[in-house]
């Protein structure tokens, strides 16, 4: 009996899968305005269907579903001073009454730290994120460098957060609390639908020299509608290769009636885009292992309001 047990102990432990954190980022939701499912809601659960079976997967809508509360806005405490920018944020809470959080009641702080990797995906709205995603990024400024000990400023005290920023104490505290991890971005958009001229100014357009395509962002670099979410990320210690990062075309020349979920579905171009990118985040996920230390950031990602 006690060289069974010798050897049971002797025996490696398997390591803990693989963590990944899937977020559709459109507004469109189907129990609610419009009464149409977005693409993004379609294409997580298509990533969801390609991921291997042994990770341990999360998926969440952050459309404005009917009667769900919506990511309350960043109060910029950043700006008064970074000690006053407290991680997790505590400008809001779970389950308030008065200023219901999706970010807190979504738990998304954790779910965010306890992730090996998180894919993003959206539509591309007047050039940028949509307002959920920018909203959810807005908020997750106290990723990079918030304080984690709001007690020591009284929850939010502006004088106490100026003096501990000053303070020697301040360079053993702020950190980038989620470092580490992998961030994928993937947008895509109809680049106007069926409302552009054959010289690519809107059709409705009365003074069309005040809009010239040769200078409208972008010129077939679409994926840049996300730079701002992508360089927030890497500025934060999160890395983002720039294979995770891509767009795909959708609904070209069509009416926005017949570019729903559906007619996606049936453009294999665009199809085979997302599936190359799902592929890619798996092997650069598999190849890169687990990020350490992902249970103490959850532990500490917890509400302290």
């Amino acid at each position: 009996m006690d060289k069974l047990e010798a050897e049971v102990d002797a025996l490696t432990l398997e390591e803990r899968p693989l963590q990944v954190l899937l977020i559709a980022g459109s507004a469109r939701r189907l129990d609610g305005c419009p009464g149409l499912d977005g693409k993004a809601r379609f294409l997580m659960h298509r990533m969801l269907g390609r991921l291997p079976a042994r990770w341990q997967t999360d998926a969440v809508d952050i459309g404005n579903e009917h009667g769900k509360p919506k990511i309350q806005g960043c109060n910029g405490c950043v700006g008064t001073s970074m000690a006053l920018c407290v991680w997790p944020c505590n400008c809001y809470g779970p389950n308030s009454d008065h200023q219901p959080d999706l970010m807190w009641n979504e738990k998304l702080y954790q779910r965010l730290a306890r992730a090996d990797a998180w894919a993003v995906i959206g539509p591309v709205w007047w050039y940028g994120p949509t307002t959920n995603l920018k909203a959810m990024f807005d908020r997750l400024v106290c990723m990079s460098g918030g304080n984690p000990r709001p007690d020591l400023i009284d929850k939010k005290s502006t004088l106490k957060a100026q003096a501990l920023e000053k303070s020697p104490l301040w360079k053993e505290l702020t950190k980038n609390h989620l470092e580490g991890r992998t961030a994928a971005f993937f947008c895509y958009g109809n680049e106007g639908g069926n409302e552009l001229d054959a010289d690519r100014r809107p059709r409705i357009l009365k003074h069309k020299a005040w809009f010239d395509p040769a200078q409208e962002p972008y010129q077939g670099e679409e994926r840049q509608a996300y730079q701002g979410l992508v360089w927030q990320c890497r500025y934060s210690g999160i890395e983002v290769p720039d294979e995770l990062w891509r767009h795909a075309s959708v609904g070209i020349g069509q009416p926005y009636a017949d570019d729903q979920s559906d007619d996606m579905a049936r453009e294999a171009a665009a199809m085979a885009c997302f599936d190359a990118w799902t592929d890619a985040f798996v092997e650069h996920v598999i190849r890169k292992g687990i990020v350490p230390g992902t249970t103490e950031a959850e532990r500490g990602a917890r509400s302290t309001t």
